[in-house]
């Protein structure tokens, strides 16, 4: 692929932009008009691309992003209203697809930095909470704003629990207060702030970090961090034997001890971002 390749294919994305850059797919909502509010189409598009990027093994990192002054400032108004004639059953497959998303984006395979500025409010900031990497401009304002229309952050809670912890979740669940990059920070929201105009060069960076690692070992290293804290010590203790078992003889495993041992660079090192 070029540097910066559209890597649509036949798909036809109508509230996204996908584009391969180095080692990394940029995904971009794409509906600035409303500040990348969630609808019905863009949930499923994030869905189906994460889901496919996931399955790539060209691709090393996803980048989410947003288009325009905002990353997400959570749902759309005109399927909020539509939202109001649906029956219960309707309210619970809306509300499944919407969680089918956003656990396509937090167990893909690869690393996923998002870009973060203007508004992440509501979904906006369980988009924040599924990233692996979170780097937010500076002015950026989160949210869990859901109890302010008489609902709740229901959806985006398991993911929103597991990166911020229940204490957290408790205090801005209730409040639905805006909050700034400070507070997000301290409770583990993001992980760093930078000025908007430092953006893209630290988000270039964090590419750059990643692509002097093995791919593969890049995978196990994040599937490790999702789910280790969830086993049994006995669990954890077998898979994490099996995992870096299987890692030291595979051909990645191999040449990165043997590049190391012999002072060199690795096969696999990249420095395009």
């Amino acid at each position: 692929m070029s540097e910066t390749e559209d890597m649509r294919d036949s798909e036809d994305y109508q509230h996204l932009r996908l584009e391969r850059r180095g080692i990394a797919a940029y995904v971009t909502l794409n509906r600035p008009e409303v500040h990348n509010a969630f609808n019905a189409r863009l949930i499923a598009e994030l869905q189906a691309v994460f889901e496919r990027l996931s399955n790539d093994d060209d691709v090393r990192a996803v980048v989410l992003q947003g288009e325009g002054p905002s990353f997400c400032a959570g749902a759309d108004l005109n399927w909020m209203r539509a939202s109001l004639d649906f029956g219960h059953d309707e309210n619970v497959a809306d509300a499944l697809r919407m969680a089918d998303m956003f656990r396509a984006i937090d167990s893909c395979r690869h690393p996923v930095i998002g870009r973060l500025h203007g508004a992440a409010l509501g979904g906006g900031s369980g988009l924040t909470a599924v990233c692996d990497i979170a780097i937010a401009a500076e002015g950026t304002r989160f949210g869990f704003t859901e109890a302010r229309l008489g609902i709740s952050p229901a959806v985006i809670s398991p993911f929103v629990l597991r990166k911020i912890g229940e204490t957290h979740a408790r205090a801005l669940f209730v409040t639905a207060e805006r909050f700034d990059t400070t507070r997000a920070l301290a409770i583990g929201l993001i992980h760093q702030v930078v000025p908007l105009s430092e953006l893209d060069q630290t988000v270039e960076a964090t590419l750059h970090h990643i692509g002097q690692n093995g791919p593969a070992g890049v995978r196990a290293a994040k599937l490790m961090a999702r789910t280790v804290p969830h086993l049994s010590d006995e669990e954890a203790r077998e898979t994490t034997a099996a995992t870096i078992a299987g890692l030291r003889v595979s051909p990645e495993g191999q040449e990165g001890i043997r590049a190391f041992l012999e002072k060199r660079r690795a096969t696999w090192v990249s420095d395009h971002v």
